[in-house]
């Protein structure tokens, strides 16, 4: 049995942050393991092919949700990496860090240091922004992130422009001091490529002597003497054997995987841990719990001119525009196609937005397929502070044997509320003037639905997951907490959890950005060093429902 230091188990947005942080002292032996396999895919660096990787089997994990009551009892699609870069490979590559006070309220939710004063030098630390660094964007950092195609298409500016004619504010960089407004968005893309940990991260890491990197490995449990983790057992090619940690076992293996991971070693509920004929080895209550996500629908219009891309999805177009990808790795091939976007409040007393906006010059789903003949434009919109909640629940004591996952969609009625102040906001700045040359007809959800049930009904049927699970292994320091604030599983010696599912609540925003950034906080706290807390201005507009209602002009904050 071979010997770490430190066992890092998946290769995923965090993962792969952390093989690279702790190789950087060359005294650490470290065993990153992944349950898939290469990323080299053209489809996973290809960044317009996003929706091919993510319904792979070969790349994703192809969760599926128990019916869901609030749903009609629909069956709601959890595709989740299972590749070296994890779900960074496989996901829309937008880059959104969430609102200050996303950060803040997990620091009120027992997350000491975690507030944005502290978690903003570790966001600056990961990056690289295409135009340079300031007090809030990072010029030296691995994670390349820049604005894709800079808005060639006349509706991305269009549709900056008609939610300032709504009233809001416009921002020109929603990632730096104010992330309320419309603005362009950003994407994690480098060089035209797709920059997921793995590029960035990851490929560096591996010319070190001290990462080894295992592939194709299933991780089966957490091995414990007593309330210690020793090291983890893992399956590689039918072959079931287990491998120390001198010094630490880190699960990164995501909001569903990590929590399972747990469950199987014993680690859990206990009632959860019996129904599953696991024998329970240490009660934690909240693992699995406290399961979020985002929500989002398409909002479309057909529209009256030729320019959206809706145009280039027959099978000669898609060819010309792989070829410039691959001889160039520049064109439409080298965007994810969502170029501008918006963040704002759902109505008055909201403290910070909770609605975004990602705006796509064509009318289609996710799996690429076009929603209609002809030229269309969409807007997706979801709520984005969620109430309700679920949880992951192993079935069984079979590693193999996929988790109960259950989200509770629009549980809660505020959660409703939320949707359907997105169809009406929408609506309006849709209907702005600066649409005036490029708005046909509604195609969704149509001009009949009006009323709050007819919205209520709507929605159940068409949204659909922005594939942001989080939350499932919280941190904090109450009953229901997971982890402590330097994200050490309570109650177990040497065992981690570093990714999306220890964020106390779910952040404003795509859920890649942040968990960058809990990785990046997390190695420095492994390591016995952490930045110091940045000293900044936060945009904030107490008077924005009042402005937008009666017309007011902006008032400058900050």
């Amino acid at each position: 049995m071979t010997d770490y230091d430190y066992i890092i188990v998946g290769a995923g947005s965090a993962g792969c942050v952390l093989a690279n942080r702790l190789t950087e002292d060359a005294t650490n032996r470290v065993l990153l393991l992944e349950t898939g396999g290469s990323d080299k895919s053209i489809f996973i660096q290809m960044p317009t092919a996003l929706s091919i990787p993510m319904n792979t089997e070969k790349y994703a994990w192809q969760f599926e949700t128990e019916p869901e009551p609030f749903l009609d009892n629909r069956r709601m699609h959890c595709p989740r990496g299972k590749v070296l870069g994890g779900s960074s490979s496989i996901n829309g590559m937008v880059y959104v860090r969430g609102h200050a006070k996303d950060f803040d309220e997990w620091q009120q939710h027992g997350a000491q240091g975690w507030d944005y004063a502290n978690c903003l030098p570790y966001f600056r630390k990961a990056e690289t922004w295409a135009f340079g660094g300031d007090d809030y964007r990072g010029d030296s950092g691995p994670l390349g992130v820049n604005n894709g195609n800079e808005m060639k298409n006349p509706l991305y500016p269009t549709f900056i422009k008609a939610g300032v004619q709504a009233g809001y504010q416009e921002t020109g960089d929603y990632n730096g001091e104010r992330q309320e407004g419309f603005g362009p968005m950003h994407m994690t893309v480098k060089n035209g490529r797709r920059w997921s940990t793995a590029n960035a991260y990851l490929r560096p890491a591996m010319k070190r002597p001290n990462l080894t990197v295992m592939t194709h490995a299933l991780v089966h449990k957490v091995l414990l003497e007593g309330k210690t983790a020793k090291g983890v057992r893992f399956e590689k090619g039918g072959k079931v054997q287990d491998v120390k940690a001198s010094k630490e076992v880190i699960l990164s293996a995501g909001s569903v995987g990590s929590p399972h991971i747990l469950q199987l070693s014993g680690i859990g509920p206990k009632a959860v841990l019996e129904e599953a004929g696991i024998e329970l080895k240490h009660e934690l209550p909240g693992v699995g719990e406290n399961l979020q996500d985002h929500l989002e629908f398409y909002f479309q219009f057909k529209c009256e001119q030729p320019i959206t891309l809706n145009g280039k999805l027959n099978l000669f177009s898609k060819g010309l525009i792989g070829t410039e990808w691959i001889l160039n790795k520049s064109g439409l091939g080298a965007t994810n196609h969502f170029e501008s976007c918006g963040f704002i409040r759902s109505k008055e007393g909201v403290e910070w937005p909770d609605l975004q906006y990602h705006f796509l010059p064509a009318a289609m789903r996710y799996d690429g397929r076009s929603a209609f003949d002809g030229h269309g434009f969409q807007v997706h919109i979801g709520h984005n502070k969620p109430k309700s909640r679920g949880w992951i629940r192993a079935r069984s004591a079979d590693p193999k044997d996929k988790p109960t996952i259950q989200f509770n969609y629009l549980e809660r009625e505020e959660d409703r509320e939320g949707f359907r102040a997105c169809v009406r906001l929408t609506r309006e700045i849709i209907n702005q003037p600066a649409f005036d040359a490029y708005r046909g007809d509604e195609i969704q959800p149509g001009a009949a639905v009006q009323t709050d049930d007819e919205i209520d009904a709507f929605v159940r049927q068409a949204v659909e997951s922005a594939y942001h699970p989080s939350c499932s292994c919280p941190m904090g320091t109450d009953a229901m907490a997971v982890v402590d604030p330097e994200a050490r599983v309570h109650g177990i010696e040497r065992l981690r959890v570093v990714d999306s599912s220890i964020f106390p609540t779910i952040p404003n925003g795509n859920l890649n950005a942040p968990t960058i950034m809990v990785a990046e906080r997390a190695a420095d706290l492994i390591r016995g060093k952490v930045l110091p807390a940045a000293d900044v201005k936060v945009g904030m507009d107490d008077q924005w429902q009042t402005r937008q209602r009666e017309g007011q002009p902006e008032r400058q904050v900050g």
